[in-house]
C-alpha cells in the first residue's frame, strides 16, 4: 500500500499512529482541522474538516487506504456528535468510494457496547448497547462500514478501541487498555490483510482482565505485545472505591453510562441477549 490517509492526525491517537507508522508506507497523508507544522519525510499535510466534503475529497485523491481517526472522541451534545461522527463519517466513506479507495480503518469504540455488564465477555457480533450519544455514533459508523463493504466493496476493519494510552491509569482501564504499538499492529492488519471485507475487532492489548472476546483479531493474525496487568499493582494501589449505587461501575462504559442515567441501575441486567 503506497499512500495512506490518516485523518485526525493532530489528535492523541492520530499523533501516536503517525509515530508508529513512520516509514511503513510510501506516503502518509496527514489530515486534520488543526495545522501540523512538523511534517517530515514521507508525509504530506492537508487541512481538512471531515464535515466539508470538498476538502475531504481533495485529500482522498490517489489514496490506497484510510485510517480514520478524526471526529468527536467523547460524549457531547447531539449537534456536535452528529456533525463530526455522523455527517463526517458518511462524508469519509463517500469520498473514499468516489476516489476508488479499497480499504478503511474505522475507529469504533467500547462505548458502542458500553451498557453490557462487566461480568460477561462481549464478542464482536454482540448486539449494540451504546452508553450515550457518542456510543450511538460509533454503532452508526460500524453499520456504514458494513454497507460500504457489501454494496461498494470497500473493505473495513472496525476497531472497538478500549483506551489507547501510554499505560492504563485506573482499574477499568486494566480491562480495556491498548498500547500504541498494539493499536498500530491492528491498523496494519486492517490495511494489509488480503481478506478483509467487513470485520469488527477490539482494540485492546493482552489484558488478563479483559471483558472482550477478541477471537476475530487473533484469527486475523493479531499478536499483542503489551499487557495491562504489568501495571496492575501500581494502578490498584491508588484506586478509590467505586460507588455501588451507580450504574457505571457495573458496565463496560463506566462514567459514560453514568452521565444522565435515570432510575434503577439493576435494570441493565434485564436486557435479553
Amino acid at each position: 500500500m503506497k499512500t495512506v490517509l490518516l485523518t485526525g492526525a493532530a489528535g492523541s491517537i492520530g499523533s501516536a499512529l503517525r509515530r508508529e507508522l513512520k516509514g511503513v508506507y510510501g506516503e502518509l497523508r496527514l489530515a486534520d482541522i488543526k495545522a501540523i507544522n512538523d511534517v517530515g519525510p514521507g508525509e504530506t499535510f492537508h487541512r481538512v474538516d471531515v464535515a466539508d466534503m470538498g476538502a475531504l475529497s481533495a485529500a482522498m485523491e490517489g489514496v490506497d487506504g484510510v485510517i480514520h481517526m478524526a471526529g468527536q472522541s467523547v460524549e457531547a451534545d447531539w449537534d456536535t456528535v452528529h456533525r463530526q461522527n455522523i455527517v463526517g463519517l458518511y462524508n469519509l466513506y463517500e469520498a473514499a468510494r468516489n476516489a476508488g479507495v479499497r480499504r478503511v480503518i474505522y475507529p469504533s469504540s467500547n462505548h458502542a457496547v458500553g451498557f453490557y455488564p462487566r461480568n460477561r465477555r462481549v464478542g464482536a457480533r454482540a448486539v449494540f448497547r451504546p452508553d450515550g450519544r457518542y456510543g450511538v455514533s460509533k454503532a452508526f459508523g460500524e453499520l456504514v462500514a458494513a454497507l460500504y463493504a457489501d454494496k461498494y466493496d470497500i473493505g473495513s476493519l472496525c476497531i472497538r478501541i478500549g483506551n489507547a494510552n501510554d499505560k492504563p491509569i485506573d482499574k477499568r482501564r486494566l480491562s480495556i487498555w491498548v498500547s500504541w504499538r498494539d493499536l498500530a499492529q491492528l491498523v496494519r492488519i486492517g490495511l494489509e490483510h488480503p481478506d478483509i471485507h467487513f470485520e469488527i475487532v477490539y482494540g485492546v492489548s493482552d489484558n488478563e482482565r479483559s471483558w472482550f472476546d477478541n477471537a476475530t483479531a487473533y484469527q486475523l493474525g493479531y499478536r499483542p505485545q503489551d499487557r495491562a496487568e504489568d501495571y496492575a499493582a501500581e494502578v490498584l494501589a491508588r484506586e478509590q472505591p467505586e460507588d455501588p449505587a451507580k450504574v457505571g461501575p457495573r458496565v463496560i462504559g463506566g462514567t459514560f453510562a453514568d452521565e444522565e442515567y435515570v432510575g434503577d441501575p439493576d435494570r441493565i441486567e434485564k436486557f435479553r441477549y
